[in-house]
């Protein structure tokens, strides 16, 4: 029986099975890492901000206040009201959180480690797949305004709703251009198609597209100056104000999964992926040094744009509803739409 299991293990097919549980548990590892993280850098920057401190007690810097405020969720009581709608009261930060950790599955983390992929379902079809999963996140939100059965938890779904649904249009159209220059959906090969030089990234090849993927990102993700669904100054903190302990911190686990998906999207999709334009790391390892190099690479252009995506909120003010959906299907939707029309007609000009 030892001796089967060795033998599956060394076949290509016990190998492929083996290293895509190491990567899924990697992935996964990683983003909770990320997740935690994030959290306390969003709580020193806002501290830097407003000139105060922020948390330094728990660990050198602070560092372990992530740890912290884990065993706070755990051991804090898990009250449930008796007006809510229990079932979906139970259900909603469970979905809020699912999404993010599906499309983590379909990005390109790295080049390769021997001959296997960094990348864990490398789908032909990855980004139709991409969007379709992202789209299932608003039914968290919807479903914990609901299941409060209160008025301001219910606007705070309701405005959720609406707003994810117009920017996921925006963002969608966004990204049409891209597959349009690069002929194929698969994330990968958007990847590929930007090595050789720093202006074959597509930040620069399509700059009208980054800038819309990047505020619908924002929208997307209910981060400011876009998070109207959980305004504490109109909703008393939104879809989340009834709900304590760990579903409460699932709802914010959640955001910032979310958040570091999108970083890793926009990485993906417009800043050269795990590539860099010079020594030869835009090219495919052929060591696995070489390898873990170009996840560090794609890491730390993640972190980048989680950092910015921090920095932004505590820099521009919340918009007005009227604003933000005027925004979305005024100008983004009608913006997007062009774009996608001038960047059809280049490429059939280039084509003849």
């Amino acid at each position: 029986m030892t001796q089967a299991i060795i033998d599956w293990a060394q076949s290509p097919a016990g190998e492929f099975a083996l290293f895509s549980a190491l990567k899924i548990l990697a992935a996964f590892s990683v983003l909770m890492f990320i997740v935690a993280y994030a959290v306390w850098v969003e709580r020193r920057v806002a501290a830097a901000i407003q000139d105060r401190i922020g948390p330094n007690r728990v660990g050198i810097f602070g560092l372990l206040q992530p740890a912290a405020d884990a065993v706070k969720a755990f051991l804090k009581e898990d009250f449930t009201p008796g007006h809510v709608r229990k079932v979906y009261f139970w259900l909603a930060p469970a979905i809020v959180m699912i999404p993010s950790l599906l499309t983590m599955a379909l990005i390109p983390f790295g080049s390769n480690l021997g001959h296997q992929k960094m990348v864990i379902a490398d789908l032909n079809v990855g980004v139709l797949y991409t969007f379709g999963i992202v789209s299932l996140g608003v039914y968290g939100i919807v479903l914990a305004g609901y299941a409060a059965n209160s008025k301001y938890p219910f606007l705070g779904g309701i405005r959720s709703s609406a707003q994810m649904i117009s920017y996921e249009i925006a963002m969608g159209l966004s990204v049409i251009p891209i597959f349009l220059l690069v002929g194929d959906l698969n994330l990968s090969s958007v990847i590929e198609y930007q090595t050789g030089s720093l202006f074959g990234w597509m930040v620069f090849k399509q700059p009208v597209a980054f800038v819309i993927f990047l505020a619908a990102m924002f929208a997307e993700t209910n981060r400011l100056p876009f998070d109207l669904p959980e305004s504490e100054q109109e909703l008393a903190g939104g879809y989340n104000v009834e709900y304590s302990s760990m579903k409460f911190a699932l709802f914010f686990m959640g955001e910032y999964a979310a958040v570091a998906t999108g970083a890793a999207m926009l990485v993906t999709l417009f800043l050269g992926g795990w590539t860099l334009p010079f020594a030869g790391l835009d090219q495919p390892a052929i060591s696995i040094l070489g390898g873990l190099l170009h996840v560090g690479i794609f890491l730390a252009k993640m972190v980048s744009v989680i950092f910015m995506i921090i920095w932004v909120r505590w820099m521009w003010p919340r918009f007005r509803y009227d604003q933000l959906m005027d925004l979305g299907w005024r100008r983004f939707i009608p913006l997007a739409l062009a774009n996608i029309v001038v960047t059809a007609i280049i490429v059939w000009a280039l084509s003849k």
